[in-house]
C-alpha cells in the first residue's frame, strides 16, 4: 500500500465527523442535527437507523440526507449498504472486515465506503488495499465497549505516519477530541455524547472545532 505523502507544510486541520444515536424519528432528529451542522460544518454525518422496515429506514434516509448534504455534508449510513442508492445517501459505514468486502461492490464506485470495527491493524490495511474511503479507530462496538483510549491513540498515530488513505478517531468524550487531532487523525467522529444536551449542541460543537486546532509540535 502507498505511504503517505510527505507534507511541505503542516497538514490540514482535521474535520468533524458526527455520529447520531440511533434514530427512529427522523422529522423530530432534523433539527439537533441541522444545528449541529450550522454551528460546525461537519464534514459528514454518520446515521444510526433504529430497527425498522425497509420503507421506513428509507424514508428516515431521505429525510436526514436533505438535512445534510444541504449544509454541505456527506449523509453515511451505518450499515444498509443495500440501501443508500434508493435513499439519496451519499455512503456507508461498514462494521468489520467481513462486512466490508461484502458491501464493497454495492458501493464502489460512487459511494463512500468506510469501514470500523476493525481487529487488527492487519484488516485496517486489507481494507484500505480495498478501497476503504477512510477506516476508523475507536467506535464502541454494540455493547458499548472499545478498547483503552492510549491504545487508540496509538493506532491513530500509526496510521496517520503511514497510510494515506484518511483516518477517522471516535472521541467518547469532549476532551478526547483535541488528543485525536494531535495523534494526526484526519477526522474527529463525535459520538452520543453530543446529542444528550440539545441546547448544548451548538456551543459543544464549537468547543470540539477548537480543539481540533493543532499544536506547532504535532503538525
Amino acid at each position: 500500500m502507498a505511504q503517505r505523502a510527505k507534507q511541505a507544510g503542516p497538514r490540514p486541520q482535521p474535520r468533524l465527523y458526527l455520529v447520531t444515536p440511533p434514530v427512529d424519528d427522523a422529522s423530530a432528529f432534523a433539527t439537533p442535527l441541522s444545528v449541529a451542522l450550522t454551528a460546525g460544518g461537519a464534514a459528514a454525518v454518520l446515521l444510526r437507523l433504529a430497527d425498522a422496515d425497509e420503507r421506513s429506514l428509507i424514508n428516515r434516509v431521505k429525510t436526514l440526507a436533505a438535512v445534510a448534504q444541504d449544509k454541505g455534508s456527506a449523509l453515511v449510513i451505518d450499515g444498509h449498504a443495500e440501501l443508500v442508492a434508493r435513499a439519496g445517501a451519499d455512503g456507508a459505514h461498514l462494521r468489520g472486515i467481513d462486512a466490508f468486502n461484502e458491501a464493497l461492490a454495492t458501493l464502489k464506485p460512487d459511494r463512500i465506503a468506510g469501514v470500523g470495527g476493525l481487529a487488527s491493524r492487519h484488516d485496517a490495511m486489507l481494507a484500505a488495499e480495498a478501497g476503504a474511503d477512510y477506516v476508523m479507530f475507536g467506535e464502541p462496538d454494540i455493547s458499548g465497549s472499545r478498547p483503552a483510549f492510549d491504545a487508540i491513540v496509538e493506532r491513530v498515530a500509526w496510521w496517520a505516519e503511514v497510510f494515506e488513505v484518511p483516518c477517522v478517531g471516535f472521541a467518547a468524550a469532549l476532551d478526547e477530541v483535541s488528543v485525536l487531532a494531535a495523534a494526526g487523525a484526519d477526522f474527529v467522529a463525535l459520538g452520543d455524547w453530543l446529542w444528550r444536551e440539545p441546547q448544548r449542541i451548538a456551543s459543544q460543537i464549537d468547543d470540539a472545532t477548537q480543539r481540533l486546532s493543532l499544536p506547532e509540535t504535532a503538525a
